[in-house]
């Protein structure tokens, strides 16, 4: 049996709690100037009677993920989380339409159970089993256990010694509880968490990223975790790393040493757009043709590369040119496997973000924002939008599972589906909620001043590529980056639709919203 230990509820804590053995927190208050938090802990038998005990803030540092739960979920009243089930719709790839639904909240249950459960039928249904609260256990500040400790950290485990008090989850918070709870200050752990999300932000790849919350002491979600690139799950599949072909005629020194130059020679534009304006021969124009009809190789006829290259007149070098910036072809840059050298002009989303960030929360009520630190020029590229890669049916099973109480952050990766022929249920969706970069806070604007657009390294897998954010005019430091969750392009929205009452309205607030995000 663990050693049994008494923690002192004030005073500087000597343990930390055993993350593992946390279910969750569901209440607060201050004692002696402290801030503690009611703790849940996991067990395995009498699930309406689990050990509770009471924490410093201090010994939760390891567990903040459910300090912040709990301090949102205080916040939303059963009522607000009924409203936002009806927000709800999907993104699809750059140039395709939106299908787009929410993600259950996991406080949902806990924030409705009182309104769906009569306080006359809750009293009746326990009225066998009464609650029995020790004065002895109380005041250590632990229920229906003990507190234990397991390789120097604390942990609550089930006991019924006489001397324990007991009490009934479902009167927990009590209405002493939760009139202290609303009277206590929550400052510290604020403090903590935010702390916590900017350690984490400076783990982040690439030039840093600053949080600013100027409105209230909220922090983004400590359980979205910041990933690298996309993280395949089960039954999704890149192409054989044998597949991915570079380009073998060209080199760093061609042209003006700067990698690959002469568009006729680079297999790694095989499948980009023909620059027509350059078929200037009859030749040429014939090759297209047959190339169109056949649906063959367009190898050997004129492409654009994506980007300036130094020495360029117009723009800063890396930003894309109008033929990409103004057309939704998708991006072919050069890979590892070229001859053209790592300083290509035709790699540059693949070396992923390189300019400052800053997520912060609006005034506008559209919760957190994205906006960069330094002038963007037009064409600049931002960042990727990166997650958990998952299957259709996977991403269905999630969108029927879902409560629609919260945003969903599902990107069909079906730019080529119409091209390739492929079936809706072999297209992958990225998840971008729990895992991924800053994009993920980057809101909708019916004006918006950055777009997404398709970047492929292996011009073979039709199925996984990158959806890149660039700029789509020059853009000033500390302006808010945004792009259209619809992917309209001009015109589009001519014809008149009708609203629906579940309709969601578009908080933009440009000169030509929409009004409404989906009808």
């Amino acid at each position: 049996m663990p050693l049994r230990v008494e923690i002192p509820m004030s005073g500087p804590p000597t343990r930390r709690v055993l993350l593992d053995q946390v279910h969750s927190v569901i209440c607060n208050r201050i004692k002696d100037g402290e801030e503690q938090y009611l703790v849940r802990w996991k067990t395995d038998s009498l699930p309406q009677k689990p050990p509770l005990s009471w924490h410093n803030i201090n010994e939760l540092a390891r567990c903040l993920e459910h300090v912040q739960d709990y301090l949102d979920a205080r916040t939303k009243s059963p009522r607000e989380v009924s409203a936002l089930s009806n927000l709800s719709k999907k993104r699809k790839s750059p140039d395709s339409d939106l299908d787009v639904t929410r993600r259950p909240s996991p406080f949902e249950h806990r924030l409705n159970i009182a309104s769906r459960t009569p306080s006359t039928e809750r009293s009746q249904s326990r009225s066998n089993t009464p609650s029995v609260i020790n004065d002895r256990s109380s005041s250590l500040g632990v229920y229906n256990g003990v507190l234990d400790s397991e390789d120097g950290f604390v942990y609550a485990r089930s006991s019924s010694e006489p001397s324990v008090a007991v009490i009934d989850l479902r009167d927990v918070p009590t209405p002493e509880m939760q009139q202290t709870a609303r009277r206590s200050k929550t400052d510290r752990a604020h403090i903590m968490i935010r702390a916590e999300y900017d350690r984490r932000l400076k783990k982040v790849p690439g030039k840093p990223i600053h949080l600013v919350n100027t409105f209230d002491s909220t922090t983004p979600s400590l359980r979205f975790r910041y990933i690298k690139d996309y993280e395949l799950q089960e039954g999704v599949y890149k192409l054989d790393p044998t597949t991915q072909e570079g380009c073998q005629k060209c080199s760093p020194h061609m042209g003006r040493d700067i990698g690959c130059e002469y568009t006729k020679k680079c297999d790694c534009l095989e499948y980009a757009a023909v620059d027509e304006s350059r078929l200037t021969t009859s030749k040429l124009q014939q090759e297209y043709r047959e190339s169109r009809e056949s649906g063959g190789s367009s190898i050997g006829l004129p492409k654009k590369f994506p980007y300036f290259a130094e020495g360029t007149k117009i723009q800063r070098v890396g930003t894309l040119v109008p033929f990409y910036l103004h057309s939704r072809r998708p991006i072919y840059e050069c890979n590892g496997n070229c001859k053209c050298g790592p300083y290509c002009r035709n790699k540059n989303v693949q070396f992923g973000r390189t300019v400052e960030l800053e997520i912060f929360k609006t005034a506008s009520g559209r919760g957190w924002g994205l906006r960069c630190k330094q002038d963007l020029a037009e064409g600049q590229f931002v960042d990727t939008y990166r997650g958990e890669v998952i299957t259709d049916a996977e991403a269905t099973r999630r969108e029927e599972s879902s409560s629609k109480a919260k945003a969903s952050y599902l990107y069909s990766l079906d730019k080529f589906q119409e091209s390739e022929g492929l079936d809706d249920s072999e297209i992958y969706v990225v998840d971008g909620e729990f895992m991924g970069g800053p994009t993920k806070f980057m809101n909708h604007s019916c004006e918006p001043n950055c777009r997404q657009y398709t970047v492929s390294y292996n011009k073979h897998d039709c199925r996984v590529y990158d959806i890149a954010f660039f700029a789509c005019r020059d853009i000033p430091a500390g302006e808010e980056l945004t792009f259209d969750y619809l992917d309209k392009e001009e015109g589009d929205d001519d014809e008149v639709q009708e609203v629906s009452p579940d309709a969601i309205p578009c908080l933009c607030g440009t000169a030509k919203c929409r009004r409404w995000l989906w009808t």
